[in-house]
């Protein structure tokens, strides 16, 4: 799925679209990639994620399971304590990801070939010297981070689990993974498209820069209204169509393995 993400944070960084340099569609993006870095171009900044996913999804669904316990002695509707659960492990995965997110995405907005570009060690280091170790350096657009985990975690979670619960359970097995498929595959869409704007404001945050040496994008909703003042509503909704493609299916495939290995694990252990 790396391919959609680079795609994705090329449209959200680009600003203008008479720009020569600028992508026009979803299959130009990845012709011009292709063209002009090659194939290694599509997995730039794919080692930050390969370090940072498994513990990632660990945090994820573990902090959701304890703020759910936690939760319970709330007196809250199961409807709520799913969604503040998911909101509650979508800002914690946040902590642990956003270093790794302001490496992989400074990698992809990287155009030179795979071969010219920086590795990823020499890379964090380069932002470790020059701008630290704080929220103006490897921890930039950590706002956005928050936003774009929380919102799309309490989503994500809250839309799974209150619509799976009003679906009736199917007896035949593959119609009941089809069923919990496809409220995976909505859950990831919808919480997809709540979430996009802070999503585009961490890739402005974290990536170039118009100016170098000068710092345009700084904080989350500045970032947000600078977007929209300048570019106009659409422009916070960037990126969409490859996020959708990656985080649909993604989504769905994520949620059943862990709900199938979690009762395998009840079940065995």
């Amino acid at each position: 799925m790396h391919p959609l993400d680079v795609v994705k944070t090329r449209f959200q960084i680009q600003r203008c679209a008479t720009d020569p340099n600028s992508y026009k569609s979803l299959g130009h993006s990845f012709r011009m990639i292709f063209r002009t870095e090659g194939l290694f171009g599509f997995y730039k900044g794919i080692l930050p994620p390969i370090l940072a996913e498994t513990p990632k999804r660990a945090v994820k669904f573990f902090t959701f399971e304890q703020y759910k316990k936690l939760l319970g002695y709330v007196s809250l509707s199961p409807a709520l304590t799913f969604a503040i659960a998911g909101l509650g492990s979508g800002l914690t995965e946040a902590i642990v990801v956003n270093p790794f997110e302001v490496v992989k995405v400074g990698l992809q907005a990287n155009r030179n070939k795979f071969t010219e570009q920086p590795s990823t060690m020499s890379y964090a280091r380069h932002i470790i010297k020059k701008e630290g170790l704080g929220l103006q350096g490897l921890n930039k657009g950590f706002t956005a981070t928050l936003g774009r985990h929380g919102v799309f975690n309490m989503v994500y979670f809250g839309f799974y689990y209150n619509v799976k619960n009003i679906i009736p359970v199917n007896k035949d097995p593959t119609l009941e993974f089809l069923r919990k498929f496809g409220v995976g595959l909505l859950s990831g869409t919808i919480a997809s498209v709540i979430n996009i704007p802070f999503d585009v404001a961490k890739s402005r945050i974290q990536g170039p820069q118009p100016v170098p040496g000068e710092i345009k994008y700084r904080t989350c909703f500045k970032t947000m209204a600078t977007v929209y003042q300048e570019e106009g509503i659409l422009a916070l909704y960037k990126g969409l169509l490859p996020k959708i493609m990656r985080l649909g299916p993604g989504g769905a495939v994520m949620l059943l393995v862990y709900e199938y290995t979690y009762s395998w694990l009840q079940e065995n252990w």
